[in-house]
């Protein structure tokens, strides 16, 4: 499967911004799932390249002229191979994903879901803690935001892609399993159906596996994957610092699409 993508990120600003900082994991690795066949950053100046803490590609861009607004658009066209095997990935130790963190931490209502699945560890039984998690908390855009944690969207029932997954998370962890979040893509043919995307994957028998809990699918055939980390603040496509610049308003849209034959 081959897709193309186009995301488009648009900060403004009610007055002058003095300074900012962009960290942007708009680039995806390649793997043995997807190969990259093109892919550009448009910028408003050149940013430099590295690799964060884990070890995902990091584009730092920074402003130190007074502006009111920054584009960022990332586009390309990535292969999606038909193989449902994530990579090994032994650049870090699988122990790294089993801490909490702020956004995954439990409270009491998160232990007691975790407890119910406790001494199980199993795939199977993991694919019905998802299920419950969806159900105790089904799809509804606008009820969370970026800043809320696993346990303020649990507590409201309702959520987006980012809480199943920090929820999910928070629940592995505390049954001792290591697991990651995933920031990315999602091909569909709903037209209504949002393109960024977020999903969880677990270490079990020495290899990562794939949880998409709001589409309840293990199989990431249909997945571009960005970057990973502890949970959002690690993997976000977008996040920043700036001085000065009052209010700001945030408009993002990304597209992505069947290439080629499969039209």
């Amino acid at each position: 499967m081959k897709l193309s993508i186009r995301h488009r990120t648009e900060y403004r600003y009610s007055e002058r911004v003095r300074h900012s900082t962009q960290y942007l994991r708009l680039t995806p690795r390649p793997s043995r799932r997807q190969r990259i066949l093109d892919w550009h950053l448009d910028l408003p100046e050149h940013a430099t390249r590295a690799a964060d803490g884990f070890d995902n590609i990091l584009h730092v861009l920074t402003l130190d002229h007074p502006h009111q607004s920054i584009e960022l658009t990332a586009r390309g066209q990535v292969e999606i191979v038909d193989e449902d095997r994530e990579d090994d990935d032994a650049r870090l130790s699988p122990l790294v994903f089993a801490r909490t963190s702020a956004l995954t931490a439990t409270d009491e209502a998160l232990a007691d879901l975790a407890r119910d699945y406790e001494g199980a560890g199993s795939l199977d039984s993991l694919e019905r803690l998802s299920q419950r998690i969806l159900d105790d908390m089904p799809f509804a855009a606008g009820v969370t935001d970026v800043a809320s944690d696993a346990a303020a969207a649990y507590r409201g029932g309702q959520g987006v892609c980012q809480d199943h997954t920090h929820v999910f998370l928070a629940c592995c962890r505390a049954l001792g399993i290591s697991a990651r979040y995933v920031s990315g893509y999602l091909y569909s043919d709903d037209s209504e159906h949002v393109a960024s995307h977020a999903w969880a994957e677990v270490w079990r028998d020495d290899r990562w596996h794939t949880f998409d809990v709001t589409n309840q699918t293990r199989r990431p055939r249909h997945h571009l994957k960005l970057a990973v980390g502890l949970d959002y603040l690690d993997a976000c496509p977008v996040r920043g610092v700036r001085y000065g610049g009052g209010v700001e308003s945030l408009n993002a849209v990304a597209h992505v699409r069947l290439t080629g034959a499969e039209q």
